[in-house]
């Protein structure tokens, strides 16, 4: 994959365009409403796998188009597949892409216009950081129709506190976009028609940065934050060495020194 702007077919599920490092991962079946059919999670799953070695790709940002972010598994689709390994197996796949979400080198930022619903609610909580639109909202509604998002709660209760996601859970009710910044679930909210500059805007700041130390920085982050104390203490302070060892490291050391702006190895 090379610089270039790249986009794959219409036709697709999900589109992959990439452009002065910052991939964009759209969800592309806005007359579904963009759910996660096993085809949708294969799609992004192999397109994710594929930029985790690209390191053309800085930042991953994911969209989606038409009136919806996502608003989770396809119901009907399940409705027509009542089996139990057909459920097992999209489960599976789900949780699978969600956590590639989390191992991926870079930060991946979700673009959320729209509903986003059980499993779209959850992937809005994978994702690294997450930008709202004003008119968006947010729902663990599964409940609703007698399902309770059990996979949606993990991501969910990963990045809102207790009380906010269990209220989620069990209500299934929606909660607007400045709620949902309010109790963590998203870092910012902007107008609908900034959306997609103040995406790209956070983006371009994070592909500025040495890479070494954002790439490192996204692991270690995630590393620590489910360790003991003192075993996170002792992994950091390891990956601080590792950072600094790297010509990255000694070159922003040297930098703040001289008083010059870093020229970083990769750029």
């Amino acid at each position: 994959m090379s610089q270039a702007d790249l986009q794959s077919d219409a036709e697709n599920d999900v589109t992959l365009m990439l452009a002065d490092g910052i991939a964009t991962l759209t969800l592309n079946r806005p007359q579904r409403y963009n759910t996660l059919t096993l085809a949708v999670l294969a799609q992004l799953q192999n397109e994710l796998e594929g930029l985790a070695g690209n390191e053309a790709a800085r930042v991953v940002i994911l969209a989606s188009s038409g009136k919806a972010f996502c608003t989770g598994h396809d119901l009907k689709d399940m409705d027509s597949n009542r089996d139990e390994a057909y459920y097992r197996m999209l489960f599976a796949e789900c949780a699978k892409m969600m956590q590639t979400i989390i191992a991926l080198p870079q930060p991946v930022i979700a673009e959320v216009q729209g509903i986003a619903t059980a499993a779209g609610c959850q992937l809005v909580a994978t994702c690294d950081l997450a930008i709202a639109g004003r008119s968006a909202r947010f729902a663990t509604n599964g409940i609703a129709n007698g399902l309770y998002c059990a996979t949606p709660s993990v991501a969910l209760s990963r990045v809102v506190s207790r009380k906010h996601a269990i209220e989620m859970l069990l209500t299934g009710d929606f909660i607007s976009a400045e709620r949902a910044a309010e109790i963590g679930l998203v870092n910012h909210v902007v107008d609908d028609a900034e959306l997609n500059a103040s995406t790209h805007e956070l983006a371009a700041k994070i592909a500025a940065k040495s890479q070494v130390a954002v790439r490192l920085g996204k692991a270690s982050y995630y590393r620590q934050v489910s360790q003991p104390l003192d075993a996170a203490y002792r992994g950091t302070s390891e990956d601080l060495v590792c950072n600094l060892l790297t010509e990255d490291g000694q070159e922003g050391l040297s930098a703040f020194i001289e008083k010059r702006a870093p020229v970083w190895k990769d750029r």
